[in-house]
Parts: C-alpha cells; sequence; structure tokens
C-alpha cells in the first residue's frame, strides 16, 4: 500500500482549491498567531495556517520522518546559526561539563522539575537517523540520540488546558539596533508527543557537542531546522503564545518566519 505524504510545497501549490472544499471546523490553533498589521504579512500568514490546518487534517499524527542507514552519514552535522553562546551562566556550566545543569519544566503541569543530564540519559531514549533541512537550502544526514519529549512531559503531566511547548535557550541573537534577544522555539503539543521528536544529547555516536547545542537540543524530524531549539535551558508548556517573547511564537517567527514549518 502506498503511504500518503503530501509536502509543504504541494500544500501550497493546492492551497487555493482545498480552501473551498475541505472541512476545516475546529482548526483554530494559529488564528491570529502572525496575524499583523502589514497585508503582505497578513496574506503570508493565512497561507501558513492554511497550510498547517491541511496537514494537520490529511497527515496522521504519528507519522514518521524518513530514517537512514548509518552508511548515509557523510559529514559531521554541520553547525549553522549561534555555535558558542556566551551567556556567563552558560560559560560556566560549559567550563564544568555540564555537571551543574538543569533542565527546568514548568507552566501547565502538575509537577514542575529540575532534570539533571544524568536523569534525563537514563530515561528511555531514542537514536534515529535523520535528514536535517535547512531553510538556507542545505541538508545533512546524522544520528541522534536522546529522550523523547513525550516522556519528560508525561513525568511532569501536563494540565488539559495545554497547546504548546515553549523552549527556553542560553543563546542570544542580534535585533541589529535594537540590540538582542534571548532565542526561543515553540511547537504544538501533536510535534511535542510525535515519537521523534527527542530532546537530544547525543550526536554520531558522541556526546553533543558545543557547536550542535550542547548540552540538549530538540529535534523535530518533521520540521525544517530553524524550528530545532539549541542550547535549551528550559521547558514551559503553555496555552498562549502571544505573551511569550515577540508573541509569534519563536525568534525567527518574530522576525517573519512562518511559525509552521512542516517538511
Amino acid at each position: 500500500m502506498t503511504r500518503l505524504f503530501v509536502s509543504r510545497r504541494r500544500f501550497m501549490g493546492i492551497a487555493g482549491v482545498a480552501a473551498s472544499t475541505v472541512p476545516l471546523a475546529g482548526c483554530d490553533m494559529l488564528d491570529g498567531l502572525l496575524a499583523g498589521d502589514d497585508p503582505v504579512r497578513g496574506f503570508l500568514a493565512s497561507a501558513n495556517t492554511l497550510t498547517y490546518r491541511l496537514q494537520r487534517l490529511l497527515i496522521p499524527a504519528d507519522r514518521l520522518a524518513p530514517e537512514f542507514s548509518e552508511s548515509e552519514i557523510r559529514q559531521g552535522q554541520r553547525p549553522n546559526g549561534s555555535t558558542d553562546p556566551t551567556d556567563p551562566v552558560y560559560l560556566a556550566l560549559k567550563d564544568a561539563e555540564f555537571a551543574a545543569y538543569r533542565l527546568n519544566v514548568s507552566g501547565l503541569v502538575e509537577r514542575p522539575m529540575q532534570l539533571t543530564l544524568d536523569e534525563l540519559r537514563n530515561m528511555p531514549s531514542r537514536t534515529q537517523i535523520t535528514r536535517h533541512d535547512c531553510v538556507e537550502g542545505w541538508s545533512c544526514v546524522a544520528k541522534w540520540t536522546g529522550v523523547p519529549l513525550a516522556r519528560v512531559l508525561d513525568e511532569a503531566g501536563v494540565k488539559s488546558d495545554a497547546r504548546y511547548v515553549v523552549f527556553h535557550c542560553f543563546d542570544s541573537m542580534s535585533l541589529g539596533l535594537a540590540g538582542s534577544a534571548a532565542y526561543y522555539e515553540s511547537i504544538d503539543m501533536i510535534d511535542a508527543r510525535h515519537p521523534q521528536t527527542i530532546l537530544a544529547y547525543g550526536l554520531n555516536g558522541t556526546l553533543l557537542p558545543v557547536a550542535n547545542g550542547a548540552p540538549l537540543r530538540v529535534r523535530i524530524e518533521r520540521q525544517l531546522g530553524y524550528k530545532m531549539a539549541k542550547y535549551i535551558r528550559a521547558i514551559e508548556v503553555v496555552s498562549d503564545l502571544s505573551k511569550i517573547g515577540g508573541g509569534r511564537g519563536g525568534y525567527w517567527e518574530d522576525l517573519g518566519y512562518d511559525w509552521y514549518a512542516g517538511i
């Protein structure tokens, strides 16, 4: 039986037809998330919302991204974006080989937690060889090891009104003349509980290097690379994104990128 696969590019091509023929009742998760006064931005936000809705409607929530064999790892995972945070707290943790690192899990959870790297590594793990697709146009196959995010969420006990998981990071990114902003990203609960969404602490059989996001980064294999936050210091479970950062769900999204980057 042929497995259904509809790419993001194809969705954009059929969006006009699908908008008039596919019932989308109840899919209100992104309404208002990317709203703006600029009419072009508003149009693009509407297209992004429709793409999100269609993918959620047509593609099973647990569909896996392609996985590869060891022989298809041809190079080391290419670092990009921020590769060496200068945050003083992060530098102190790095100097001590992250022995004092704690992942803070808070927000709409029954049991707020602070997890050490040893505690994360002692949880059931998943190893997957997947392709990282960058919005800049390059890709790279690598082997990632980590704890499924769903396992951490279950340990914390997610409340019924939770809709998003936000990743707060140690690295900061430039805002030009406006200074800099702490990097953050977010996903919905469907992607948060996807079996391939992991908090990765290993890369290609070794500990995750600093250049690739040590001590912890998220892998969201069905989305583009900019969604996969590095240098994670905290996870916050929320019902609304409008009061976090610039209110659009992530650092790059606040600058105009799509919040949903499904591929």
